[in-house]
């Protein structure tokens, strides 16, 4: 396979799929899914950390070009100060509930969906944004690109999850839940192949890309999803997050050590 098709692919796999996968996931009871989320969450927190300091930015600091280590920082700072003024923005929040704190639904009605298209436009940056950085992350290294989209796909169910139950909860019907979903998902192609053509032919710039995707990985985690785990306050309940935490790590880990062992 040429690289091209590879990052469609994986960004495929980041988005689409992660809207069937989230779909499907609402079938189920929503008592059970209610005790699954919050694992599924955990896990999600392990993937995006693990992919941010074991693959992305040591291929950041190791790239071609990259003389001072302090310029790479920098971009990873000024990344997430970015992030955080999207997330005040109401551009970037994740929902992993039927009730997310930044988009509140309003009364059922047929033009009442406001937080619904604040979901929506909000998953489509933010799919566009997973998409480029996919792109950039393959253009460094094949194995960092795979490893890239599996903690995309890792946070995107239980983000989709939530996104799902705040549009029906909005007044839309699951049928268009489903398509506007699967919709905004698509962002994630048109952002990877964004950066498959924009990012040709400048590698210089790739160090400082994978250090905003390090940055967008830890932003998430340690900001949006970790929080909602210091809800549950059972010592059973810490014990579990940190074993799938750890958990999440290992995957990255171990799919990163076997792939680049090929």
């Amino acid at each position: 396979m040429n690289l091209l098709t590879w990052i469609i692919l994986f960004s495929l796999l980041g988005g689409v799929l992660s809207v069937l996968a989230a779909s499907a996931f609402l079938l189920v009871p929503e008592a059970l899914r209610s005790r699954a989320m919050p694992h599924l969450v955990s896990f999600a927190v392990g993937a995006l950390l693990g992919a941010a300091f074991l693959g992305l930015l040591p291929h950041a600091l190791a790239g071609p070009g990259v003389t001072d280590f302090h310029n790479i920082t920098l971009a990873v700072l000024l990344g997430l100060l970015g992030f955080f003024v999207l997330e005040k923005l109401v551009l970037w929040r994740h929902c992993h509930s039927d009730h997310c704190e930044a988009h509140v639904p309003e009364p059922k009605h047929d033009h009442g969906h406001a937080a619904g298209t604040l979901i929506l436009i909000g998953d489509g940056i933010h799919n566009f944004v997973d998409g480029v950085l996919i792109a950039a992350a393959f253009m460094t290294d094949i194995h960092l690109g795979v490893v890239t989209s599996l903690a995309v796909a890792a946070h995107e169910i239980p983000q989709e999850v939530g996104d799902f139950a705040v549009l029906l909860h909005s007044g839309f019907s699951r049928r268009k839940a489903f398509l506007y979903n699967m919709l905004a998902s698509l962002t994630t192609v048109l952002g990877a192949l964004l950066g498959y053509f924009s990012l040709a032919g400048v590698e210089p710039v790739l160090p400082y890309v994978l250090a905003v995707a390090a940055s967008s990985f830890i932003y998430i985690a340690v900001a949006d999803l970790i929080p909602d785990l210091h809800k549950r306050l059972q010592p059973i309940a810490t014990l579990q997050q940190a074993v799938l935490i750890a958990a999440g790590v290992m995957v990255i880990y171990v799919v990163h050590s076997t792939l680049h062992s090929q």
